[in-house]
């Protein structure tokens, strides 16, 4: 057996990826893992064959103790610090949650997920391919394997685990996935904790509730390093290449849905869960998606719910440059096509679950789609990168700005108001009960 995401010699190329990012100089490291047998490139996709042997494992951990231990000329105008980053938040006093918004929010997280699960790790070129082949592009609908030419098929395959349970001919309901478990965790969180948790409680939850297998990326060396006895924040930063990922991104919109109106108070709610796995751009996601999600419950269009989100970020940082790029590239540009092809021209070079990549993706098609389902959830998924929790974030912020009694029929009926899911206390549960227990959370 060959665990991914874990094993030092293949977190080696993605430390030096991540350094390179920061303007971090690490030509020497590279040249003593090069000359000692290593391949500097990251691992795309999880690792697979022989294991390194135990002399090329112990340089591994070495150099990836010395690659954190290097500062970044981005350390200042990048903080990870709660108070630095309060500095510039102003609270508000949250507004009382409409149950229709939340159950919005809710339906259009999981059918925005659904939609981009069979294409996960798909590139663009290929969903485009796809959609071509069954003649359904521009996407519209549900992806589809009947009519799909099999030299397609096998050019591009179906996300593994995913297809049998979301293509279009296959719905029965929300199948599992972790950009629905988070948000269910995280409400059993403030259910168990209140508005008081600490991050500490988030760690014993993810011990009580998630199998390691299923947590991936930063998630899953935030929980190796729990068990090996580190303890929060240090389980974000101990040989964790992926800290600036995704994976926080897509755990922070329950905290809005509990804050409605206030974006500063969701994102300090936000802070305290991201911190257990990201730092710096991997925190700013779960902060920006937190704030934009309290705004959606009480906004009317989507500039203000952008607003939210850039409200609770550095201004200074990546994240908040990524942003603003994307908003005012689709704001001048009618053309989703073009549109990605500028934001792929700047962040192309990103792994497809970076967290700036997918933030940019998600912004400019809500920008596109100016507060209509349809139009925002396409846009993003047939986009690419992390299709999947891509869609479930613009269908989470969209479906709020809507409501659950006007989204379309044809998103929200296959899901047949069922989520399946191995947390304890969920399978099965209706999105109708997830967003009352959402609206009590947030009366707390």
């Amino acid at each position: 057996m060959r665990l991914t995401w874990i094993q030092p010699e293949d977190l080696v190329g993605h430390a030096f990826a991540q350094a390179d990012e920061d303007g971090v100089d690490v030509a020497d490291l590279r040249d003593r893992w090069t000359a000692a047998g290593g391949d500097p490139a990251p691992v795309r996709s999880g690792a697979s064959g022989v294991p390194a042997s135990s002399e090329l494992r112990a340089l591994a951990a070495e150099l990836l103790d010395e690659v954190d231990a290097r500062p970044s000329p981005f350390d200042a105008a990048e903080p990870t610090a709660l108070a630095a980053l309060q500095a510039g938040w102003r609270s508000s006093a949250p507004a009382t949650a409409d149950v229709d918004r939340v159950h919005g929010a809710w339906l259009g997280r999981a059918a925005g997920c659904l939609l981009g699960k069979p294409v996960e790790k798909i590139s663009r070129a290929g969903i485009r391919e796809i959609l071509e082949a069954t003649g359904r592009w521009p996407l519209t609908g549900w992806f589809t394997a009947d009519g799909l030419p099999a030299d397609v098929a096998a050019r591009h395959p179906w996300n593994r685990r995913s297809a049998t349970t979301s293509l279009a001919e296959n719905i029965d309901g929300m199948p599992e996935d972790d950009d629905l478990n988070f948000p269910m965790l995280n409400l059993a969180l403030l259910e168990n904790h209140g508005a008081g948790f600490t991050t500490d409680d988030v760690a014993e939850s993810w011990l009580a509730s998630l199998p390691a297998g299923r947590v991936f990326t930063a998630e899953r060396v935030a929980y190796r390093n729990l068990l090996l006895g580190h303890l929060p924040p240090a389980t974000a930063t101990v040989r964790n290449p992926f800290r600036d990922w995704i994976g926080a991104q897509i755990r922070g919109d329950v905290f809005g849905w509990a804050r409605p109106g206030d974006p500063a108070g969701a994102a300090e709610l936000a802070w305290r869960d991201a911190v257990l796995s990201h730092t710096r751009n991997g925190v700013y996601g779960e902060l920006f998606a937190a704030a934009a999600c309290a705004a959606s419950l009480v906004a009317a269009t989507v500039d203000e719910v952008i607003d939210a989100g850039l409200s609770v970020v550095p201004a200074t940082s990546r994240y908040a440059e990524a942003v603003r790029f994307a908003r005012d590239t689709a704001a001048k540009q009618p053309d989703w096509e073009a549109v990605v092809d500028a934001i792929e021209a700047r962040y192309g070079h990103l792994h497809w679950v970076h967290v700036l990549n997918n933030a940019a993706l998600v912004v400019a098609a809500l920008v596109h789609g100016g507060g209509d389902y349809d139009r925002s959830i396409t846009a993003v998924v047939s986009g690419g990168w992390d299709t999947d929790s891509n869609g479930a974030t613009v269908g989470s912020i969209v479906g709020a700005l809507t409501g659950a009694a006007a989204l379309p029929h044809r998103w929200t009926a296959p899901m047949r108001n069922r989520v399946s899911t191995t947390l304890a206390g969920f399978d099965g549960i209706g999105f109708d009960e997830l967003a009352r227990r959402t609206v009590a959370v947030s009366a707390r």
